[in-house]
């Protein structure tokens, strides 16, 4: 059997690894036997990541989302990815980082498998030394010095270049995988090991150990003995395959091993529409057997004898023998450090190769269309703007049945799954639905004036007039959390502003979402700009969404904090309108009213605990514990069931005191609420600047003089005297929309004066 294992990865490492490479790499020619290597299983410093791993092998994985899920995985590496741009020696801080991200892999519990290429760039780089040195001592001995410079190289023959790099190939990998405590073996084959029955089992069994104990499994063409590639007449089932480069090897390596995932690491993204770098050029993000007629190849790579064309054709076979591909760059100094570990966590990287073609269209599709609806949707008329969102207006009254019918469904879905505040919020209702309708309708009549509006008009010159007037912004990605009715709201805004939409919703409520946007773009077919407005309905992580910079102009996070956390990282080069947490104060002075304070407090919690302008801390003046007012307001927080818990100088007062609280800046969502004492006005602003999150905050007070120093030294959003948290809304500011009464986006501060 021409396959030669050779196992290493039990030396320790050598603290000058360059120069013990090119001095003694070559001299090791020492092999281990399987049955000798103890099983040890040792960790890195890398976090240990537990992910179910288990699943039948015989179809491919549908969507990148599911590639987490891979076990056994073979990776392709590339000559370009393997070699230095001048084709003579190896990229070493290319291929460290990627040994470091298989070896993160194989902790994880996967099995690990390498097709590498690099023998032949490895023993150029040595024979090119060795016959430089040879020429120059003979010709300094004959010739004299002045003959150094017109020494000239001769061609290396590619197999004799692999025999000399082989050994040291490997024990540059043996040196990089200790670092990780993982063993190295190297298996080298030709095509005649898959042909010969024997030798496929032997093969076959040889690799099944080596995985079996831990070891990852290093696979090249023997190159020094290879013979010429044959005819490119395989490839044309799944039983046929010819091993004539690594791609070919890679793609038969993981149809025999049955593997979950290959990856094939090259000098490009993946695959192209047209020539990459040309201005038309698209990466490909899913190919699907059959797209290969609309494909045209361009030239193979700087080095190795496979190309794209050969990739695709390798991947395609795989896919069929229903191993999952995905094609990607290997070489780009901004990815390659973690372009391995971003493929298995399913980031959009590369081309996928899936046989399930989705029903609708891909979200880069979506987005040219919401960029040309949105065009044609800002050439409208005010008038006719404002008719698509009466129409849609209409339309949520009209279908309030088939609307509750599907929110049913995410409600009994989402039963036992989602805390009750998210519940509530994704919960509609005919009073909601009714609400939304009056609020359209609001915005229809407000919009007249949102695109084109002259701002301002400056004469620079006689009969030159420079104007400032309002425009779309473009295409927005609004990302929504739970709440279904966001999206009719939203909808209706970008409609008045004439600006394309992609709307994401939560998957809570995805029946939900699915019938309002149909409503949505019903109401816009009546002036034809029915693909102004898209909802992503693809397992599409947001993540890759905030990558898409050619084709969003803003994206505007509508949920938790932490979503808006996680959208601001994860955006590059678009904007994002985030917003802050509703960790609202309500402050009771010493001269409250006994009526109003229960009546606030009950309103700006209990009304709708889940919204961001409920209440999250009572703050009460020291003068009122153990009075009468007190006592009422903790009666009625007790018969409406909230959770009560206690500041740390509130438990102090205290004998037996609630549950004293985690944390003064937290926004529960729900019947929960912290109480604490102050001694003054002037700590409870200090308070509210410290733990608050300038959203909305109130003062109780009979004292117009102490109401004035609150509402002029709070800085927040919304400052209110004797009103409920719960009026910081669009709505009731008379600014059309609101999400749930939650509108203070915008607004610099709002003082609020309610005297009765």
């Amino acid at each position: 059997m021409l396959s030669q294992v050779y196992c290493s990865g039990f030396q320790p490492f050598r603290q000058h690894l360059l120069p013990w490479v090119q001095s003694t790499a070559l001299s090791r020619s020492h092999c281990i036997q399987p049955s000798a290597i103890r099983h040890v299983r040792s960790w890195s410093n890398i976090p240990f990541i537990t992910v179910p791993l288990s699943r039948a092998h015989g179809k491919s994985f549908a969507h990148r989302s599911e590639l987490k899920h891979a076990k056994r995985i073979v990776v392709k590496l590339g000559s370009a990815v393997v070699t230095r741009g001048d084709e003579c020696g190896l990229a070493l801080g290319r291929l460290a980082s990627i040994v470091e991200q298989v070896s993160v892999l194989q902790n994880q519990g996967r099995e690990m498998m390498l097709v590498t290429s690099g023998a032949v760039a490895f023993g150029k780089q040595r024979l090119r030394h060795e016959i430089l040195l040879s020429q120059s001592v003979r010709q300094a001995l004959h010739s004299g010095q002045n003959q150094l410079k017109e020494m000239a190289i001769p061609v290396l023959e590619a197999r004799a270049c692999a025999a000399a790099g082989q050994s040291g190939l490997m024990a540059l990998y043996e040196a990089m995988f200790t670092q990780y405590s993982i063993c190295a073996a190297q298996i080298l084959v030709t095509n005649l090991d898959f042909h010969d029955e024997q030798k496929r089992r032997n093969l076959n069994g040889t690799l099944h150990e080596l995985l079996r104990m831990n070891i990852v499994p290093i696979v090249n063409t023997n190159d020094a003995v290879v013979p010429p590639a044959e005819p490119n007449s395989d490839l044309q089932g799944v039983n046929v395959i010819s091993v004539k480069d690594n791609d070919s090897l890679a793609a038969r390596l993981a149809v025999e091993m049955k593997t979950d995932l290959l990856i094939v690491l090259s000098d490009v993204e993946g695959l192209f529409d047209s020539p990459p770098g040309s201005d038309d050029a698209k990466l490909i993000d899913i190919f699907y057997p059959g797209d290969q007629q609309s494909v045209t190849f361009g030239t193979k790579s700087r080095v190795g004898m496979g190309g794209m064309e050969a990739k695709v054709k390798a991947a395609l076979w795989a896919l069929q023998g229903g191993t999952s591909v995905v094609i990607a760059n290997g070489t780009h100094p901004k990815v390659s450090g973690h372009v391995i570990t971003d493929i298995v966590e399913g980031k959009k990287v590369g081309t996928f190769f899936s046989e399930v073609k989705p029903a609708g269209p891909t979200v880069e599709q979506q987005g040219e269309m919401a960029r040309s609806g949105g065009r044609m949707l800002a050439t409208l008329e005010p008038e006719q703007r404002a008719e698509i969102i009466h129409h849609l207006a209409d339309l949520l009254t009209d279908q309030r049945d088939e609307i509750l019918l599907a929110n049913k469904k995410d409600l009994e879905e989402a039963e036992g799954r989602l805390a009750a505040p998210l519940l509530k919020r994704l919960s509609l209702s005919t009073s909601k639905l009714n609400s939304l309708a009056i609020g359209l309708r609001q915005i229809a009549a407000s919009s007249q004036d949102s695109v084109g509006r002259v701002l301002r008009r400056t004469r620079i010159a006689k009969n030159l007039e420079l104007e400032q007037v309002t425009v779309p912004i473009g295409v927005l990605l609004v990302i929504f959390e739970s709440r279904p009715d966001c999206l009719p709201q939203v909808a209706a805004l970008a409609i008045a502003s004439g600006n394309g939409l992609l709307l994401k919703g939560g998957k809570e409520a995805t029946h939900s979402n699915r019938i309002l946007h149909l409503l949505a773009q019903e109401a816009l077919s009546i002036h034809g700009v029915k693909e102004a407005i898209q909802l992503v309905n693809t397992r599409e992580e947001v993540e890759d969404l905030c990558r898409l910079d050619k084709m969003i102009d803003l994206i505007i996070p509508r949920g938790s904090s932490q979503l808006v956390r996680d959208i601001q990282k994860a955006a590059k080069g678009i904007p994002v309108m985030g917003h802050s947490e509703g960790i609202c104060h309500m402050y009771v002075d010493s001269e409250a009213s006994v009526d109003k304070v229960t009546r606030l407090v009950r309103d700006s919690k209990c009304e709708y605990p889940a919204a961001c302008n409920a209440l999250e801390t009572l703050l009460i003046h020291r003068d009122l514990l153990r009075t009468p007012l007190f006592d009422q307001i903790i009666d009625m927080l007790r018969v409406e069931q909230v959770k009560i818990h206690a500041g740390p100088k509130f438990a102090s007062y205290l004998t037996f005191s609630p549950s004293e609280v985690k944390s003064l800046r937290t926004e529960y969502g729900d019947l929960e609420l912290c109480i604490e004492v102050v001694d003054s006005i002037q700590e409870a602003i200090d308070h509210i600047h410290k733990y608050g999150s300038s959203h909305t905050d109130v003062i109780v007070t009979e004292n117009e003089k102490t109401a004035e120093f609150f509402l002029q030294h709070v800085d927040s959003a919304c400052v209110f005297w004797n009103a409920s948290t719960r009026f910081s809304d669009g709505y009731r500011f008379g600014l059309v929309a609101c999400e749930e009464n939650e509108a203070s986006v915008g607004l610099h501060s709002v003082y609020v004066s309610i005297s009765s």
